[in-house]
């Protein structure tokens, strides 16, 4: 599906949700490391993705990785994770329960509490 004109692999609406997430909060699309492409969650990535296992290093988490799929800004990794579980742009609230899966994602950060 084409949200904000980045295609999202196993989004079934407009705010990036899927059949595995699908909270009024849940709007989000990683884009994985291992493949460039966006995903709603690691559950649609193992279903229509590359097949691979791999995380965003912490040395990469300048780089945009996030779609919001509210308003449509991509944020960098540092961005998402300082964000408060909201878009900084136009403050559409985001899951807080992803947290439990960012270790799926992003690499483990000596200096952060997950």
């Amino acid at each position: 599906m084409i949200i904000h004109s980045i295609t999202v692999k196993g989004a079934t609406d407009l705010e990036t949700r899927c059949k595995h997430y699908h909270k009024e909060n849940d709007r989000i699309a990683i884009r994985f490391y291992c493949c460039g492409d966006y995903f709603p969650c690691f559950k649609c990535h193992q279903e229509y993705g590359c097949n691979k296992k791999s995380v965003w290093p912490q040395s990469k988490f300048f780089e945009k990785a996030i779609l919001c799929g509210s308003c449509g800004k991509k944020l960098t990794i540092q961005e998402y994770l300082n964000s408060g579980y909201a878009c900084p742009k136009c403050h559409a609230a985001f899951n807080p329960s992803c947290s439990l899966h960012y270790d799926l994602y992003f690499e483990k950060m000596s200096n952060v509490m997950w």
